[in-house]
C-alpha cells in the first residue's frame, strides 16, 4: 500500500492506494481533505505604505495614468479597467500621494486585487 499527498483544485488530499492484481477492491472510504496553506493575496504586502484602492470587479487594466510619488486630488483618475465591454475610471477617494502602483497595462485582475496604494 502506498501513501500519497494528492492536489485537486488547490485541496490537498491525503490518500492510500494498493495494487489491485485484476480481483474486486473494496471501495475505500473517502479521503479527509489536508488543510492547506491559504494562498498569498496578489501584491497585498505592498498596502502597508498607505490606503489600498481595490479592483472593485474583474477586469482587464486598459490604463494606469499615475506613477509612483505623484500627487492627485480626490477624483483623479487612478486607472481604467475594462470590465464587461465597459471601462470604468478607477478614481482617487482623497487627495494624497500614490506610493505605489501594483498594476500593469493588459494585465487581468480579480475583485479585491490591489491596484494603487494612496498616502
Amino acid at each position: 500500500m502506498k501513501h500519497l499527498k494528492i492536489t485537486v483544485n488547490g485541496v490537498a488530499y491525503d490518500v492510500q492506494v494498493e495494487e489491485a492484481d485484476g480481483s474486486s477492491v473494496p471501495a475505500a472510504p473517502a479521503a479527509a481533505p489536508v488543510p492547506a496553506a491559504a494562498p498569498a493575496p496578489k501584491k497585498a504586502a505592498a498596502a502597508v505604505n498607505g490606503d489600498p484602492i481595490n479592483s472593485p470587479m474583474p477586469g482587464t487594466i486598459v490604463n494606469v495614468p499615475v506613477k509612483a510619488g505623484q500627487a492627485v486630488k480626490a477624483g483623479d483618475v487612478l486607472v481604467i479597467l475594462e470590465a464587461m465591454k465597459m471601462e470604468n475610471e478607477i478614481k482617487a477617494p482623497k487627495d494624497g500621494t500614490v506610493t505605489s502602483v501594483n498594476v500593469n497595462k493588459g494585465e487581468s485582475v480579480n475583485t479585491g486585487t490591489l491596484l494603487v496604494t494612496l498616502a
